[in-house]
């Protein structure tokens, strides 16, 4: 077979394959939040990426996790420090999100971002911004598993945004009106 690992449709257990594209194409189809992630180097670099991989995981200890793409440029600083903010972006936030999910550029500007409780560059708008401690790393095939424990969390009213196949949408009808709590 040879090739880049991943790119060969892979057996999924039940005989069946699964091939990289099509399983691309669906992950695109499930819609989710949009996150920046962001954190500072031991020289004070500021360092962040667009993540829309984002969960709740526990409430005692309150956890989250989030996932990043082995291959960014910011990999290695977020492979070592002990500290993270999860900032969860509003609809208004979509040219903010490509941007942090562009290589080579600067993504933080001069003006939206400041200083959290624990000296994270946080999203001044965001409608949630989550301080976290590193609590684990996991591995998770081309993607690092980013456990946190939230130490810090601010909340501000306003529409989420949503990404589904590519394209973000506001999910204006979950300001309005709803069909009940989930939980």
């Amino acid at each position: 077979m040879g090739g880049r690992r991943g790119l060969a449709p892979q057996p999924n257990g039940m005989g069946a394959t699964v091939g990289h594209a099509s399983f691309r194409e669906a992950m695109r189809r499930f819609p989710s939040g949009v996150t920046i992630v962001t954190t500072v180097d031991g020289a004070g670099r500021r360092w962040g990426f667009t993540a829309s991989a984002f969960a709740f995981v526990s409430r005692e200890p309150p956890q989250v996790l989030v996932c990043l793409d082995c291959s960014a440029n910011c990999h290695p600083t977020f492979s070592v420090v002990e500290r993270f903010a999860v900032n969860i972006l509003g609809a208004e936030h979509a040219e903010l999100a490509r941007r942090f999910a562009t290589k080579g550029i600067d993504k933080f500007g001069p003006d939206a971002f400041e200083l959290g409780e624990l000296r994270l560059p946080v999203l001044r708008d965001a409608l949630v911004v989550l301080e976290c401690h590193t609590a684990a790393r996991l591995s998770g095939g081309d993607h690092t598993i980013l456990l946190g424990e939230a130490v810090s969390t601010r909340l501000q009213a306003g529409a989420p945004a949503v990404v589904y196949d590519r394209r973000f949408w506001k999910l204006a009808d979950a300001m309005t009106t709803g069909a009940g709590e989930w939980r």
